[in-house]
């Protein structure tokens, strides 16, 4: 399990490593967006940077409508358990955005009220 921290505006944050292909943790504070469906999403800059292997492009849905994403493999160290998964990269993407696809494999607990963050 993780400690998450509450950002300014309410936005909850977890700190990941992302590995890159030479086997680097580089740490990084991502946000859970539950709006995201994916695992992951990031700057594509970013992704290209981790040197992961790109596998394809989709077609997502987005707040300011149907986007395309670049596709990654990407690993990514989480509550000490490595995770290959797939990456969503796009030019538009300011954040590490963790997706509400984590949420059917782990749990969440959210209180603001106590200040408790957890996931995992």
């Amino acid at each position: 399990m993780i400690q998450g921290i509450f950002g300014s505006e309410g936005q909850l944050f977890f700190e990941i490593d992302l590995i890159t292909n030479d086997g680097l943790n580089l740490p990084v504070a991502a946000m859970l967006d539950t709006g995201f469906t994916g695992f992951l999403a990031m700057n594509k800059q970013d992704v290209n940077d981790l040197n992961w292997l790109y596998v394809g492009k989709e077609r997502l849905r987005t707040a300011q409508g149907e986007t395309k994403f670049l596709i990654y493999s990407g690993t990514i160290l989480l509550d000490g358990q490595e995770y290959q998964i797939p990456v969503y990269a796009g030019d538009e993407i300011t954040e590490v955005l963790l997706g509400s696809e984590w949420l059917k494999i782990l749990p969440l607990v959210v209180n603001y009220q106590v200040g408790i963050l957890t996931f995992g």
